[in-house]
């Protein structure tokens, strides 16, 4: 996508959409759809866990649980569709000449294993930003109950 195109915000936004907007691909990303932007301020956004996860190998053989810290990420990489889709619904284009990194993880809190046929249900808020940073505030939710919660601050690099 040229820096130009600014693709339309019509939801929900699907995995080739998020591919414009985030630089991880399979088997790394881990949001599937976002369903719902407040631009700003939150966004709501669907992982499908599948039984044919790679992490599902190793994790546990015979009793499948999605890492936790792959959850963590997960919640991250719904900040940063954040962060990018309100570039577009503010500045009509997404910043493509920057990428965001996870810096900091406080307050990580796993209250439910999630296990395949789940889906993931990532909702991430956007609580302050300072300079190149952001803070957001995560909690993945699994048939409405809470599975993980934690703040998670990403600072942008150059890309």
């Amino acid at each position: 996508m040229s820096q130009t195109e600014a693709p339309a915000l019509k939801l929900p936004i699907d995995v080739p959409m998020i591919q414009q907007l985030l630089p991880h691909r399979y088997p790394f990303l881990l949001v599937d759809r976002v369903v719902e932007l407040e631009p700003n301020k939150r966004v709501l956004a669907y992982k499908n866990v599948s039984a044919n996860e790679p992490f599902f190998q190793g994790h546990f053989p015979g009793h499948p649980v999605m890492p936790g810290v792959l959850v963590v990420e997960a919640m991250a990489q719904a900040g940063g569709l954040l962060t990018q889709l309100s570039a577009i619904a503010t500045e009509g284009r997404p910043s493509t000449d920057k990428l965001f990194y996870l810096v900091k993880v406080d307050g990580a809190k796993f209250s439910r294993m999630v296990v395949p046929g789940d889906r993931l249900e990532l909702e991430v808020t956007l609580t302050r930003t300072i300079r190149n940073m952001a803070v957001y505030s995560g909690v993945a939710r699994v048939d409405g109950e809470q599975a993980a919660c934690a703040e998670i601050l990403c600072a942008e690099a150059k890309a």
